[in-house]
């Protein structure tokens, strides 16, 4: 089993999980994959966004739709972000689908599923590259509560 906390850093969840399965014994399991399993803060996970795609938070948070002070509070990780207001970072920084899904595990939010059919609107959005304006006059055009309109996550399915 690989031991070296960088390359077992880089391992995917099927990989882990087949490993997990063979483990012998747990405490071991968990001491040899602990590089893997640490997920990044949302703050981390924001950063990293911002300098992979050499984007600034004020452009994030004006493209996100989200007020300026509210949006630097997620950004220095003072306020927890509700699941919709991750979803309109996605938008902010232009992601796929993909990457919207390790933004909202980052957040430690439920992932986009697309039986619901607000998440389903969502995924295309997303992967049309809307923009925050396109995916919210969709969601009001289908009668469907915008982003940032906060009701319980899922009850429009």
């Amino acid at each position: 089993m690989q031991t070296d906390n960088t390359e077992t850093a880089a391992i995917g969840t099927s990989t882990l999980l087949r490993r997990i399965l063979k483990a012998s014994n747990l405490r071991s399991f968990l001491d040899q994959n602990a590089a893997s399993m640490a997920a990044p803060t949302f703050v981390i996970y924001l950063d990293k966004l911002c300098k992979e795609r050499n984007m600034v938070r004020e452009h994030v948070i004006l493209r996100a739709g989200i007020d300026r002070g509210f949006g630097h509070q997620l950004f220095r990780g003072s306020r927890k972000p509700s699941r919709d207001n991750v979803l309109r970072l996605a938008f902010g920084f232009g992601l796929d689908v993909e990457e919207t899904q390790t933004l909202l595990r980052a957040a430690r939010r439920t992932l986009l599923y697309p039986r619901y059919k607000r998440d389903a609107a969502i995924i295309y959005g997303l992967s049309h590259h809307n923009t925050i304006m396109e995916i919210q006059s969709s969601l009001s055009d289908m009668g469907m509560t915008l982003l940032g309109g906060e009701r319980h996550e899922h009850t429009e399915r």
